[in-house]
């Protein structure tokens, strides 16, 4: 028998004996890694265990924490950033039924109202900005505004 699944035993006799002194109710679960060895991960846990409520007593229990660093969170965080700009440059919308379609959507609507925004801008330029014979009689401080928002509309534009 390997080393690997004399451990494999131990563990699981173990295991056997810790679920006959439980609480009514309790679940079990033994997480083992070793750090940098994925390949040897190893996770045993009861039928029915819910992985949520692991997750729960470990930041309950564990000090994971939501202000605490670690890679399955940055990765969380950088496909949300991801989707939040992608859907304000409207581009690479998430997969059908994606938890992510909700960030993409808010990003979609930032860059809705965005365009939005500059194409009132645009319009308003349009139709104040004197003819070549000053036909609309501008005064100084419109003509600064329309200069301000020529500048909002090249800053969003891009």
């Amino acid at each position: 028998m390997s080393a690997t699944n004399r451990f494999h035993q131990v563990a699981n006799d173990a295991l056997v004996m810790i679920s006959e002194n439980l609480q009514p109710g309790a679940k079990l679960a033994l997480v083992i890694y070793t750090a940098g060895k994925p390949e040897l991960d190893i996770v045993l846990k009861d039928s029915g265990l819910d992985v949520d409520e692991v997750v729960n007593t470990l930041r309950r229990r564990g000090g994971l924490s939501l202000d605490g660093d670690n890679a399955y969170k940055r990765g969380l965080c950088d496909v949300i950033v991801g989707s939040l700009a992608c859907g304000k440059q409207n581009t690479n919308p998430t997969p059908l039924n994606h938890w992510g379609q909700q960030f993409w959507d808010i990003g979609r609507a930032e860059g809705q109202q965005r365009d939005d925004l500059v194409a009132a801008l645009e319009h308003l330029v349009a139709v104040t900005t004197p003819d070549a014979n000053g036909q609309l009689g501008a005064k100084e401080e419109h003509l600064a505004s329309l200069e301000h928002a020529r500048a909002m509309i090249r800053l969003h534009r891009g």
